[in-house]
């Protein structure tokens, strides 16, 4: 499964910005990456009268366009949906995925902090992954400078990228990377694949994605 780290904070903390830096330098690293924003509060892509907009005003509940340069696809739902069904949607060729927002998911986070919004976290210190902030905190986690988005990226790449490039087959529960020595590896990575083997019409298949849950 793809990596995600959360980017989260209090509204108008610089979430954003950091946001834009953290690409920006992984990119320059020579990761490929999606982003995901969460709106609590909805959102309009389609404007009125354009073509978009008058295929959902006479009905489609899917609407998807496409030009040469990008595709876009508009989708009505019935529930605000988790971090896991927009991975779906992403898909695997990702090497990262950022997310701003969705602080009541349990992927890794960075919170961001500003003395100037008040005392307090959102999440527990168990949740961060790191804390970018504009003061020192009395909290048992990573801190970094909110212009450090070089020393954010690089905790990112050493967490979740390295390891990735580095080795076939990885296991995640709960979005969280689980350390694997390298006969346990090996064993997961065999049977999965002489599992898929075995099923009609699947061949010359390069990559292998389950997700499985509880209940």
């Amino acid at each position: 499964m793809v990596p995600i780290v959360c980017i989260v904070g209090k509204s108008d903390v610089g979430k954003t910005t950091l946001m834009e830096k953290l690409v920006a330098e992984l990119k320059e690293r020579g990761y490929r990456l999606a982003t995901i924003k969460h709106d609590v509060h909805g959102f309009e892509l389609d404007q009125p009268g354009k073509d978009s907009w008058r295929h959902a005003q006479a009905g489609s509940d899917v609407v998807v366009i496409s030009s040469p340069q990008k595709l876009a696809l508009i989708k009505k739902v019935d529930h605000d949906a988790s971090l896991a069904e927009l991975l779906g949607i992403i898909g695997d060729d990702m090497d990262i995925v950022l997310a701003e927002g969705f602080k009541q998911s349990t992927a890794p986070k960075i919170e961001v902090h500003r003395r100037e919004m008040g005392e307090g976290l959102l999440c527990e210190p168990r949740e961060l992954l790191a804390i970018a902030s504009d003061e020192p905190l009395d909290v048992a986690v990573a801190q970094y400078s909110l212009e450090d988005s070089a020393g954010l990226a690089s905790l990112i790449e050493a967490e979740f990228l390295t390891s990735r490039r580095s080795e076939d087959f990885s296991l995640y529960l709960d979005n969280r990377p689980v350390a694997l020595k390298p006969f346990v590896r090996d064993i997961f990575s065999r049977t999965l694949w002489a599992m898929v083997s075995t099923l009609k019409g699947v061949r010359n298949t390069k990559s292998l994605h389950i997700t499985a849950k509880k209940g």
